[in-house]
């Protein structure tokens, strides 16, 4: 195995305790693979106020997979992710620099409209945030409040009713987010009535609804039960047929399993190593990386 020479074996200044010292080779995070990338990422810095949260970030993610961001608490990994639909924007001290491109297209030039990213570039939350509403007007809220779905009175009057058309998408995206069975009789019940489980994956099916390319997830399992989690995870799985799954996480062995290729950011916004999962656990170029799977950090 090739790694890196500790230049020390103690923390030294942007370290993390238990972190050596080494110099980072780019060839680490230059992960391969065929076909065009869903996600280009490229010289990402984020700021929040004189806090460089991101340095220098490159990384491309393929389409339909699931690509998971690991790392120790404050590197960085939850602001890279909501730098990929522009989450950040929402925080005053942010600034951002560099490229981040969606099918080729620019997310950060002039003119992009937000809305509409954010439907191709969906979020799940670490904590399950379901609206204080019936379950049924929770999965239909995106595509109501983007004007998708005309339902109510004046709709039927005016000849444009989606009822029906609404009442297929609420049951398709909560078959998609693995809930159906749970709550097909009781739609119009109160979603904060769920369990934590089944509140954090109406909220996952919440996001399917406005038919996005990319779901983002930022630790959709640290709040929930074993058996909630592997729901979870099994559903990761799936969607990851059809979506392009970006989720951070804490847990490296869910990491291990859910995931083709994994990132693994260190101390100072760092992009260490990005590669196959599997490789990443099992034979990673940094001694850094290494160390932190290993959990001798972190």
């Amino acid at each position: 195995m090739s790694k890196a020479t500790s230049e020390s074996t103690t923390a030294a200044e942007g370290t993390t305790t238990g972190e050596t010292d080494e110099r980072v080779d780019p060839e680490w995070s230059n992960y391969q693979f065929s076909g065009a990338p869903k996600m280009a990422v490229e010289d990402l810095d984020v700021y929040y106020g004189s806090d460089h949260a991101l340095d220098g970030i490159s990384m491309e993610i393929p389409e339909r997979s699931v690509t998971a961001l690991i790392g120790p608490s404050g590197c960085g990994k939850s602001t890279f992710l909501r730098s990929l639909n522009r989450m950040n924007d929402r925080i005053r001290t942010a600034r951002v620099e560099g490229s981040v491109r969606l099918d080729g297209e620019e997310v950060y030039a002039d003119g992009v409209d937000l809305v509409e990213l954010r439907k191709r570039v969906g979020m799940v939350f670490q904590n399950p945030n379901p609206f204080p509403k019936s379950i049924r007007d929770n999965v239909s809220y995106g595509p109501r409040k983007h004007g998708d779905l005309e339902t109510g009175l004046l709709a039927r009057a005016l000849g444009r009713d989606d009822t029906e058309a609404l009442d297929d998408l609420v049951e398709r995206s909560l078959r998609r987010a693995a809930i159906w069975d749970e709550v097909n009789n009781r739609l119009d019940d109160n979603a904060l009535g769920l369990s934590g489980g089944q509140q954090q994956r109406l909220c996952i099916a919440r996001c399917l609804a406005t038919d996005p390319e990319v779901i983002l997830m930022d630790e959709p399992a640290s709040a929930l039960d074993p058996i909630a989690t592997a729901k979870i995870e099994d559903l990761i799985d799936e969607l990851a047929e059809e979506y392009t799954v970006v989720i951070v996480t804490h847990n490296m062995q869910q990491a291990a399993r859910i995931s083709e290729q994994t990132a693994v950011f260190l101390t100072g916004g760092e992009l260490v190593e990005y590669d196959e999962t599997e490789k990443i656990f099992e034979n990673p170029e940094s001694q850094r990386v290494e160390d932190y799977v290993t959990g001798k950090f972190g």
